[in-house]
């Protein structure tokens, strides 16, 4: 039995749970929906930690391998960028207690979770020998603490966007009420993005350290690395206009959800483009 799997699906289930007393908490008053939302989110973390454990031990048991951890793989890299986009969210909802945030943030762990046990195969292989290298502990593993931080902002960014939209409607919701304010939304938004981009940008130098190491050059222009650099230029204009120009709000925000649209191109679509970098080309 493959206890990696099974621990994941469990976490799944809570997951979704969650998500769902999240969404209830939208339109419901009782707190009730948001304690359980947390708790949730709590057991299902623990579970994905004990899954992500099993995934390790199964790693290390091939040769070569008992130092490295087990997101080589599309299996892997998907299950522990759910895991860290829940770990991000937990603290950001134990720091804040908002509660109503959930509904737009914990669907990307239901979808990434979803992922991982449906298209992707948690069959573990080893490394190649370009790979063996203590750098694979570190450089995918910042990098995609990254992109979950830039997961949280997105979702929080959507709040700010319905919300405005309310605020500016003649007939206000329920949902007006509900959610933060813009202010508090567009602060969170922006304390989330400059905590995460100096991680985003260690992780891209962390590879070009890793690839100086495996090939002899520290970039090459592989369709990776060119979008992870897009994707650090769009966060860095987004903190530039934030905190220069005080660009705030609405628009702040659209640039945010650009950047976050470079993270999902950089981890999903240049999969089918890199060879050297394709969970699912086949190349990485």
């Amino acid at each position: 039995m493959n206890y990696e799997v099974v621990f994941l699906k469990g976490a799944l289930a809570f997951y979704t749970l969650a998500t769902a007393a999240a969404f209830v908490y939208l339109y419901n008053k009782d707190d009730k929906w948001s304690s359980w939302m947390f708790r949730l989110v709590g057991a299902g973390l623990a579970l994905h930690l004990a899954s992500f454990g099993f995934g390790m031990h199964y790693f290390w048991k091939i040769p070569d391998n008992r130092y490295y951890f087990p997101i080589n793989s599309f299996f892997g890299a998907l299950s522990f960028l759910s895991l860290a986009t829940v770990a991000v969210f937990f603290l950001i909802e134990s720091r804040h207690q908002l509660g109503i945030l959930g509904a737009f943030v914990l669907p990307w762990a239901v979808i990434g979770t979803g992922s991982a046990i449906i298209f992707a195969n948690p069959a573990v292989e080893g490394l190649v020998p370009a790979l063996q290298n203590y750098w694979i502990n570190i450089h995918p593993v910042i990098l995609m603490t990254s992109y979950a931080a830039f997961g949280n902002a997105f979702g929080v960014g959507v709040a700010l966007l319905i919300q405005e939209r309310q605020i500016k409607s003649r007939k206000p919701g329920e949902l007006c009420y509900r959610l933060p304010s813009i202010e508090e939304l567009d602060n969170l938004n922006y304390r989330i993005i400059v905590w995460a981009f100096p991680v985003l940008t260690v992780g891209i130098i962390m590879g070009g350290i890793w690839a100086y190491s495996a090939w002899g050059r520290f970039w090459g222009w592989d369709p990776k690395e060119t979008w992870a650099l897009i994707t650090a230029l769009v966060y860095a204009g987004y903190l530039h206009m934030r905190f220069v120009k005080g660009l705030r709000g609405k628009k702040a925000v659209y640039v945010s959800m650009l950047g976050f649209a470079c993270v999902l191109f950089t981890f999903l679509g240049v999969n089918f483009l890199s060879p050297l970098h394709g969970y699912l080309s086949g190349g990485g």
